[in-house]
């Protein structure tokens, strides 16, 4: 008699589910998804109802076999893989896969939202059936996002460039970047004031007050003149409290984490991008090794869920009475609400048991690990506290025709915020209770400030998985991959944590919003989103779904004049070509933007470029290195190319002669070759010698002409550590860091 078999989806989390069953049963990984679309074919038949074509990845043959000679040993076979779409969808799969060994077996579909030994025995205990609604609302997505991706994208490459994508959510998040960088570029600031005045009695600390009224009507100072006018009227009046109001205030805790806002809050607090929060958070679901064994120290970390388990709160609301005090435990259990669309088969993200203290588990886990942990713990916690009450004055300050207004808070009663301190509190200013309503005040310093209004500020990650929630965009398993492939696209760079689209990323934006805007927008993909949640409710038929938007999108393609369209994306400048006299236009090629004459083909000149600070195109000057060529005798210059620097030849295309770019600095491996800079095909740069293949001296680690002072060797190797500080240098002989 065989054991009864687990597939997962992760190799970490069977080996910790093998551990809570003692090793009755035989736990096998499926290592994520078994098989998928095919990469290199549509594998959408349009024709039969949108039958997809799924094949088994090359991969995944090893992992196949193996799971297919445990299903024919094992009795029963129980698939756990994760609590969502997508892991009802791999379920499916891999039922589909098994199908000939799992014939007259019992099949199960095991779901649970934590890897605990009593929510594994409970799922085990308590099993069900693969819910084929899910499946088919995961699989109508997949099939859409191909629709969309297979069909978009070779119209990018015939009027952009090559390795362009187009995506159902990725062109409308690229879409909000961009909108926000022409709101950006087409504002005008505008001047105005304010007005402080520094007050002061006796011996009592002084407060600031701000002009809020000026003959009776709200202040708006636009302007030097107008300010100065106040300031003249008002410097010998009396400054007099006109009046004094007391309120108090409550801030009651955030709910638990969802995807989304835990992804915002460790961007804003861990300054994590939401790729790195969603691996950690991975980890310390499936399992930290604690005493010898694996614990899952969280719940689910995909989920749109407010809900927690009864049990959950009651663990929690024990701790905050034992850690904090039961003064400090809110007297009625506090319970938030999901929003309607949610997946609520999952909870919040919380820990699996909150008497696992951040100081308890710093010993098992790294740096970066415990850092989230504590910040999920933290924000559980507080959910089970009394609100933060805050004592709240305003002050109101008459001199003659001008009412100052000045207001400051303290807090009576910390509540919540000693669980989770980051929530936002501004205090203002300190009003001492000395000051009383009709006190004559000194005025210490009359204080205008020129303004100007600010445009709208650039969306970090955070605030643009904020905006695509807000929206009803995406779903919290896809929030990371979005902001992470308009990143490896290029479409957008990072500068100050902020997303700057980039020229391609513009470019491309242009085209998609000429030519498909009715579909790749925010209000259309909502509601896109919203039609494929209606499949899991069973209301709408996966088939007549995609035929909807398949017919949409075939609509919007037939409309497109490539040739048009690629007119239209051309950029015109004044620089004539120095061939022929035509203009030069800005064109796109496989390695970026570059400068051509308008009489192509005709005229095939090319030119690199670069553009000032007012963004105008410039020819860009070759960078003359000083030697001649040995070939022709014309100076030799620095060129840029796809796989890097390198020294070619002014006379080109006559004279074709090249050589590598180095940094001038020896080989340490041969200390014959020299070391040169190159680029590989995803853009990255490394150094190696010129005497390859016979010396195979590689780094990554940029080489600096700098001797170690500890040896004397001729370089060191630049290298980046957050842990040390940032930048430092390498001796590569002794290994001396210098910082």
């Amino acid at each position: 008699m065989g054991k009864n078999l687990i597939i997962v989806e992760a190799p970490a989390k069977s080996k910790t589910i093998s551990k809570f069953l003692n090793n009755k049963y035989d736990v096998k990984s499926s290592m994520g998804h078994i098989r998928d679309l095919p990469k290199k074919k549509f594998g959408v038949d349009v024709e039969q109802n949108f039958k997809p074509k799924y094949v088994l990845s090359t991969k995944k043959r090893k992992v196949a076999k193996e799971l297919k000679e445990a299903a024919k040993k094992a009795d029963s076979i129980f698939l756990a893989s994760d609590n969502d779409r997508e892991g009802e969808a791999i379920a499916w799969h891999l039922a589909q896969v098994l199908k000939k060994q799992l014939k007259d077996k019992k099949v199960h579909r095991i779901v649970f939202n934590e890897i605990t030994k009593s929510a594994i025995q409970k799922a085990i205990k308590e099993p069900g059936e693969i819910n084929q609604r899910k499946v088919d609302s995961q699989q109508a997505r997949r099939l859409l996002d191909r629709i969309v991706g297979y069909n978009v994208s070779p119209i990018l490459w015939k009027v952009i460039t090559k390795n362009l994508s187009a995506g159902r959510v990725q062109s409308v998040a690229l879409r909000i970047i961009c909108e926000r960088e022409e709101e950006i570029n087409q504002f005008e600031p505008k001047e105005y004031w304010n007005l402080y005045v520094h007050l002061f009695k006796d011996q009592i600390e002084p407060f600031k007050a701000t002009l809020k009224k000026w003959k009776n009507k709200k202040a708006k100072i636009s302007n030097k003149k107008e300010v100065d006018e106040i300031i003249e009227e008002i410097k010998n009046k009396t400054f007099k409290i006109n009046k004094i109001t007391a309120t108090s205030r409550k801030i009651r805790p955030y709910p638990p984490f969802i995807t989304s806002t835990l992804q915002q809050d460790a961007s804003r607090i861990l300054r994590y991008s939401a790729k790195k929060t969603m691996m950690i958070a991975q980890q310390l679901y499936q399992g930290i090794d604690i005493g010898g064994n694996s614990v899952g120290l969280i719940s689910y970390m995909r989920t749109d869920s407010l809900r927690v388990a009864n049990e959950a709160i009651k663990s929690c609301r024990n701790l905050v009475s034992e850690r904090y005090g039961t003064k400090q435990l809110v007297k009625k259990t506090r319970v938030y609400k999901t929003k309607s669309k949610a997946q609520d088969a999952h909870e919040a993200i919380r820990p699996t048991d909150s008497f696992r203290t951040p100081e308890k588990m710093a010993n098992y886990l790294s740096k970066d690990q415990l850092k989230l942990y504590t910040l999920i713990w933290q924000r559980f916690v507080a959910t089970q506290m009394i609100p933060a009450s805050l004592k709240n004055k305003k002050v109101q300050v008459k001199a003659g025709n001008a009412l100052f207004e000045a207001k400051g808070s303290t807090i009576k009663e910390k509540g919540f915020l000693n669980a989770y301190p980051h929530t936002m509190v501004v205090l203002g200013e300190n009003l001492s209770d000395s000051y009383l309503q009709n006190d004559n005040l000194e005025c210490k310093k009359i204080d205008p400030k020129q303004k100007f209004t600010k445009p709208p500020t650039r969306y970090t990650e955070a605030a643009l998985i904020k905006e695509l929630e807000t929206n009803g965009i995406g779903r919290p398993s896809t929030y990371a991959s979005i902001t992470n492939t308009i990143r490896t696209r290029k479409y957008v760079r990072m500068k100050a944590r902020k997303f700057y689209p980039t020229d391609l990323g513009l470019t491309v934006n242009k085209f998609l919003i000429s030519n498909f805007s009715d579909f790749f927008n925010v209000e259309f993909t909502a509601e896109m989103e919203n039609d494929l949640d209606e499949i899991e409710y069973g209301n709408i038929k996966w088939q007549k779904l995609l035929e909807k938007y398949y017919n949409s999108l075939e609509n919007l393609i037939g409309k497109v004049d490539s040739k048009k369209a690629k007119k239209e994306l051309r950029e015109e400048t004044d620089i004539k070509c120095d061939k022929c006299g035509s203009p030069m236009v800005l064109k796109w090629g496989k390695n970026g933007q570059f400068l051509a004459c308008s009489n192509f083909p005709k005229c095939k000149n090319i030119k690199n470029f670069t553009r000032d600070k007012d963004g105008k195109v410039q020819i860009l000057k070759p960078k003359k290195i000083g030697q001649s060529c040995p070939k022709c005798g014309s100076d030799l210059i620095l060129k840029h190319g796809r796989y890097g620097k390198f020294i070619g030849c002014s006379n080109y295309p006559k004279c074709k002669y090249i050589k590598p770019f180095t940094l001038d600095i020896k080989c340490p491996k041969c200390e014959d070759g020299e070391i040169t800079e190159k680029k590989n095909k995803k853009g990255q740069y490394f150094y190696s010698c010129t005497n390859y293949p016979e010396c195979k001296f590689i780094t990554n680690n940029k080489p600096v002409k700098i001797k170690c002072p500890e040896c004397g060797y001729y370089y060191l190797e630049e290298r980046y550590s957050r842990k040390k500080g940032g930048k430092y240098k390498k001796c590569p002989k002794c290994n001396k860091e210098v910082f």
